[in-house]
């Protein structure tokens, strides 16, 4: 499964268009943000892709968790969120 790495200069558009191409090819996709800018963004991005994939007839899911990651030498908590599909109802 593809990471996708976010940070709070990241445009929502662009993340968009990476998580609708991403699980047109792969069926979901990882996006894993550090602070709550990135979050932000995230969060932002994965809404304007449900604009992108609800007129497939798929229904956007969102399942988030805690990772801790290494970034230059110090163990940072990271979210990760899974994003993929399913049809809607």
């Amino acid at each position: 499964m593809k990471i996708l790495k976010v940070s709070a200069n990241t445009r929502p558009n662009s993340i968009a268009g990476a998580i609708a191409g991403i699980i047109r090819e792969e069926g979901r996709v990882q996006l894993q943000t550090i602070g709550a800018a990135a979050l932000n963004q995230t969060i932002k991005g994965i809404a304007i892709a449900r604009g992108y994939i609800a007129p497939t007839g798929k229904e956007v899911i969102c399942i988030p968790f805690f990772k801790d990651i290494e970034v230059n030498g110090e163990i940072k908590t990271a979210i990760v969120l899974t994003v993929e599909t399913k049809p809607m109802e």
